[in-house]
């Protein structure tokens, strides 16, 4: 007796190494001689981060730091999404980093362009913003998840409730 399995294919980007990362980053800048007295902060709020700081170097500097900090935590750069830098009040600068939570339509449908294309006898369904993959053989799925893991996507995939 057969029996259907599944997994559930996600991009979410873990709030709280996230946050971890920010306060590191905030102890670095204090603690560094080349940003004594610098007015460069960062702020950590639902879908975004903003960081401010006196001039685009410094502003690119605390980026460096953060950026780093991120893959020491094992957070991937991919769910980061770079604004442009704009002024902000008393002569700094400010730019806003957009967290991506969740598959967007594109590329869910890329995704499941990819699942179709391999031949495997599965089926992929799109359910808000995540996929789910059923088929009646686990090697089959472990074969898609290999697939999409290879695959060249703008976003960073996690591979959940494998039943």
């Amino acid at each position: 007796m057969a029996s259907e399995s599944s997994f559930d294919i996600v991009s979410k980007m873990d709030m709280q190494e996230l946050t971890n990362a920010v306060h590191q980053t905030e102890k670095e800048i204090d603690n560094r001689f080349d940003f004594k007295n610098s007015k460069s902060s960062l702020k950590l709020e639902k879908d975004a981060l903003i960081i401010s700081s006196e001039d685009e170097y410094k502003l690119n500097a605390v980026i460096d730091i953060l950026q780093s900090k991120m893959v020491k935590r094992g957070i991937t750069l991919k769910n980061l999404d770079f604004g442009k830098v704009e002024p902000a009040s008393l002569g700094t600068v400010r730019q806003r980093l957009g967290l991506k939570q969740g598959i967007d339509q594109d590329n869910a449908k890329k995704i499941n362009i990819l699942i179709r294309d391999s031949k495997l006898k599965v089926k992929s369904q799109i359910q808000g913003d995540q996929i789910r993959v059923t088929g009646k053989s686990r090697d089959d799925l472990q074969q898609i998840i290999q697939i999409l893991r290879k695959a060249d996507l703008p976003l960073d995939l996690q591979f959940n409730n494998l039943k």
